[in-house]
């Protein structure tokens, strides 16, 4: 209990709470587009469940990570070289994560621009099979984005106290934003475009940074804003555009 109110009396916690809980937030973005994406892929009345067991399991994910986590800093620690590069397991979870992000993103817009893409695996009429798909593909993007967030929690402060609690509190902020978020993507199709651009950015940026290239994220969330502030606008002009349109007929 003391130690408890030790925490609470320090202002430099407070603090330290707050920034880590914004920056588990961002991070949980990420995970939530994906997870809105590949859940928009099933029939509806499977959509939400899909998005609850994923969440559920980055809670689950992270939590037991922070209950090892002497085991998830050494995770940085180099196990081998190429040409004078060194790589950590955590490197080689971030481009394993990236290259699935990537190959993911692209095979999605293909699937959306080409006129005759084939059979989609993920097509509802084989429901039984890509629910466990789409559970199957989260759980793996789940794994990585818990390991980078919990990584950047330890970075941040030395309490597990805060780490819980910043944790727990955006998995939460994921949960209750999941179902609006992936019901906007599917009522505007463009959207669906851009979060597939957004992917193959995240992706990308987890591959270089897992071949050592740090590149600073306050660029990448500012170009994704920008992004979807245009697209937000866009949004607002077709609306418009179709309000005068209904207009025109009734006046007709």
């Amino acid at each position: 209990m003391e130690y408890f109110i030790a925490l609470a009396s320090d202002p430099t916690v407070w603090i330290a709470l707050a920034s880590l809980t914004l920056m588990e937030v961002v991070l949980g973005i990420d995970n939530l587009v994906f997870i809105s994406i590949i859940s928009n892929k099933l029939p509806e009345h499977q959509r939400s469940q899909a998005r609850r067991v994923g969440i559920a399991a980055a809670l689950v994910l992270r939590l037991a990570l922070l209950g090892t986590i002497a085991i998830i800093v050494k995770l940085t620690d180099p196990v081998f070289e190429i040409f004078g590069n060194p790589f950590s397991w955590r490197d080689i979870i971030l481009i394993a994560g990236g290259l699935f992000l990537v190959w993911k993103a692209t095979t999605e817009i293909h699937h959306n621009v080409d006129p005759d893409p084939g059979p989609d695996r993920l097509n509802p009429a084989v429901a039984a099979s890509s629910f466990m798909a789409v559970v199957v593909q989260i759980l793996l993007l789940d794994v990585v984005f818990s390991i980078d967030s919990i990584i950047t929690a330890v970075g941040m402060t030395d309490h597990i106290t805060i780490m819980v609690i910043a944790v727990v509190i955006a998995v939460g902020t994921m949960f209750l934003a999941a179902d609006p978020l992936s019901k906007f993507i599917q009522q505007n199709p463009t959207v669906v475009m851009l979060a597939l651009g957004f992917l193959l950015l995240i992706g990308t940026t987890l591959i270089a940074e897992g071949f050592g290239a740090h590149l600073p994220k306050g660029y990448i969330y500012a170009a994704m804003a920008f992004s979807v502030l245009v697209e937000f606008l866009n949004i607002l002009a077709r609306k418009a555009r179709r309000r005068r349109s209904e207009l025109q007929q009734a006046e007709a």
